[in-house]
């Protein structure tokens, strides 16, 4: 399996953030004097994405405004999930003969670097999708990812699901090693495994999370990337998460380190 070395973005923005409890869509609230959406951007751009779409919806003219020059948009109408989003940017992407990262809008202090890290082990090691990973402890609601060699994660073994942490066990929410939003796909792959996927989950929507299980079961390679710093890869959902990263940023973790 052979693809050419071209890499696309996408970026998820398109949410309402409810658990913000704020009337500004999340993407938008700012982190070192910028919006997140446009951190997370820049920080595509930076790693050398070409085209770079930033999926929107809640507040889709606020949101544009906000976005780098040169980011497109594509627009979900109706938020049924990470695949349908993905989905959503299909016609914004042009060629599928390449990589694609998968990026969330509010994970602001993700690094190019880390990007680019991510990118170049998927075209090295020719695998179908591999998943940034971080390790946590206490209480979350995280993803958990599952790997071959057994529940424990970080095992180094290839990944073979990750469970939305509203459908894991008990035996699974023990699992430390967490999914990140942040995946790069072999694009052709990613956007056919999306054309079968289903919403049967106690969320009621499409999870891009199932391709992984999908590829897994064609006898895809799927593999896992961890991040050594979680701060890094910490997203917002809450008010009380955006202090958190923003006073990760004031400690010097601010995505403008590329």
């Amino acid at each position: 399996m052979a693809f050419n070395e071209n890499v696309s973005a996408i970026i998820l923005a398109a949410g309402k953030g409810v658990r913000m409890k704020s009337s500004k869509a999340k993407v938008l609230h700012e982190v070192a004097g910028r919006p997140m959406v446009s951190w997370v951007c820049s920080a595509a751009s930076g790693a050398g994405c070409q085209p770079v779409v930033a999926v929107i919806g809640y507040q889709r003219d606020a949101v544009e405004k906000e976005l780098p020059s040169g980011v497109r948009s594509a627009v979900q109408e109706e938020q049924l999930g990470t695949g349908h989003a993905v989905i959503c940017a299909r016609e914004e992407l042009g060629d599928i003969d390449g990589y694609v990262v998968v990026l969330c809008g509010d994970v602001p202090l993700l690094k190019s670097q880390t990007i680019r890290a991510l990118s170049k082990r998927a075209r090295v090691e020719e695998a179908s999708c591999v998943v940034l990973t971080t390790e946590v402890e206490g209480e979350h609601t995280y993803g958990r990812i599952v790997r071959g060699g057994g529940a424990g994660g970080g095992d180094g073994g290839e990944v073979l699901r990750i469970v939305e942490h509203k459908d894991a066990t008990e035996d699974e929410l023990r699992i430390k090693e967490v999914n990140t939003g942040t995946y790069c796909f072999a694009m052709a792959e990613l956007f056919e495994e999306l054309s079968h996927l289903g919403n049967d989950n106690a969320q009621g929507e499409y999870y891009l999370t199932d391709v992984i299980g999908r590829l897994r079961d064609s006898g895809k390679k799927v593999l896992a990337e961890v991040a050594p710093d979680h701060r890094e890869v910490t997203g917002v959902d809450s008010p009380e998460a955006l202090e958190r990263i923003r006073s990760y940023a004031a400690d010097g973790l601010a995505a403008a380190e590329t």
